[in-house]
């Protein structure tokens, strides 16, 4: 009988060395483009660590990288292996753990507990996405099992300021104050006697973060451009689109204007605007959403985009399906090219998941197959994902109703 071959480890020693090398490059980076220096985690040891995170910025891992010594095996999404060769690449240096966005990934949860078995330092945000509204996004209580059977001592990471000076829906940095750290260590012998309950509200204490305050100024003469790739909802006329321009972004239907100030605030040009901050204007947004009959949008769209669309291969590259797709956002389903040879109708009914990636990416999972949107800078993914977590909660039923997606 054939020996059974081992499997090989997920930790190798060029991790390391790909960590120092990196370091050399990525501390003085972050330095320069974000003015931060992340605290060290100077009780680290030579032990690891299960590492929970806060999601303010695209530069958040390296934040993390910057506290701690040695490699640290980042869970991330499928988007980052799915770029070909450079995917590849990157797996060779550090070995990211992969997950599939939106989804419970039992595949994900194994390779958790394998680098953990081989004595890694994992790090794990979460929320599975960037904050677009500045408070700290829905966090699955499933956090708790997971941390609880890596059998590590877990680090909650608390990233603040960190909206302020790069909203996800922005492209600028801002000049501003931000801080990065360990806020607290959680023991295995301590959370040994809890239940998943108190594990999962301790987590929640240390990582979750509210920017909706006036704590600090971000200076920047492009505070509110791209905000529409996040808002799409007008307190005096509903659904709507808008466009901004500088520290100013206007409603394209009923004309209202509002100002994105130094200290994340908002204010009316014309008229009094009913939101102080974003937070504010996007948790009215989700409330909209959820009451909305979607079947007022069944014979004509809510919405329509352009956006260039493919297919991902999962974990392997993405094959361009057609340039500039016309796409139209109903009620119960997304069209794409509705009407030309080839349409393509995505009904939500056989949608398993639908996610925004980075910016403004729109993934939607169709069976074995994964659509990926990637509109102009203003294009707003969240709205294709609000409503089709609306219309879940809807007609499968989702507990309260009250997760739209983010």
């Amino acid at each position: 009988m054939a020996q059974k071959q081992k499997k090989k480890k997920w930790i190798r020693w060029r991790h390391r060395i790909s960590r120092a090398l990196a370091g050399i490059v990525l501390v003085p980076y972050q330095r320069l483009k974000y003015g931060t220096r992340p605290a060290r985690f100077r009780e680290q040891g030579n032990r690891p660590y299960l590492i929970l995170y806060n999601h303010q910025t695209p530069f958040d891992q390296f934040f993390v990288g910057a506290s701690f010594r040695g490699p640290v095996y980042y869970v991330a999404t499928e988007d980052l292996f799915s770029n070909g060769w450079i995917s590849s690449l990157i797996r060779f240096l550090v070995a990211p753990i992969p997950i599939v966005k939106q989804t419970t990934d039992i595949s994900a949860v194994m390779t958790i507990l394998r680098v953990a078995r081989e004595g890694g330092t994992i790090a794990i945000a979460p929320e599975g996405n960037r904050t677009y509204s500045g408070r700290t996004e829905t966090v699955s209580p499933s956090i708790a099992p997971l941390a609880r059977k890596t059998g590590l001592p877990i680090a909650l990471y608390r990233i603040e300021g960190g909206y302020g000076k790069e909203p996800r829906w922005s492209d600028c940095v801002r000049k501003g104050r931000m801080r990065s750290g360990v806020v607290r260590v959680i023991e295995p012998e301590e959370y040994a006697g809890w239940d998943n309950d108190r594990l999962y509200s301790e987590i929640l204490r240390g990582i979750t973060v509210d920017e909706n305050v006036p704590d600090a100024l971000f200076r920047s003469n492009r505070r509110a451009e791209y905000l529409e790739r996040c808002m799409y909802y007008c307190p005096f006329c509903g659904l709507s689109v808008f466009e901004s321009a500088g520290n100013r972004a206007t409603c394209q239907t009923c004309g209202t204007r509002i100002e994105y100030g130094e200290d994340k605030r908002l204010s009316g040009l014309d008229r009094d605007f009913p939101f102080r901050f974003i937070g504010d204007w996007y948790d009215a947004q989700e409330a909209f959403v959820r009451t909305l009959d979607l079947s007022a949008y069944r014979s004509e769209p809510a919405y329509r985009d352009r956006a260039d669309c493919s297919r991902v291969i999962l974990f392997s590259k993405k094959v361009p399906l057609r340039k500039q797709a016309a796409l139209a956002l109903y009620g119960d389903r997304i069209s794409v090219d509705e009407g030309e040879p080839g349409e393509i109708i995505l009904p939500f009914g056989e949608l398993t998941a639908a996610a925004v990636l980075g910016r403004n990416k729109l993934n939607l999972y169709h069976g074995e197959t994964v659509y990926q949107f990637r509109g102009d800078k203003r294009f707003n993914a969240v709205k294709y994902v609000n409503f089709f977590y609306r219309w879940v909660s809807e007609n499968k039923g989702d507990g309260n109703g009250e997760f739209l997606g983010l």
